[in-house]
């Protein structure tokens, strides 16, 4: 179990730091919320890259970075908006 937790952190960095990486533009969040975005990235990403391809031996790498990247928009619209309400 405690196994499964340090991978878990460990993608989710990773797949949080590459979907940053690609997505242009600032982010300002710390290494806890880019593990929890590379997180429900992969979760979110995985699952409809599996639903979509089915089992494609190891490439849902590629649905989690996508995940990452959509949660990630998601992200950056709510606070945005959040940000646009505060200075009207």
């Amino acid at each position: 179990m405690v196994g499964f937790i340090i991978g878990m952190l460990i993608v989710g960095l990773i797949v949080g730091a590459l979907a940053r990486l690609l997505m242009p533009g600032r982010d300002p969040m710390g290494i806890g919320a880019t593990i929890v975005l590379g997180v429900v990235g992969a979760l979110v990403g995985g699952f409809l890259w599996r639903a979509a391809f089915g089992d494609s031996d190891g490439v849902e790498w590629i649905g989690s970075i996508l995940g990452a990247m959509l949660v990630l928009w998601l992200y950056r619209m709510a606070v945005g908006r959040r940000d646009h309400s505060l200075h009207v």
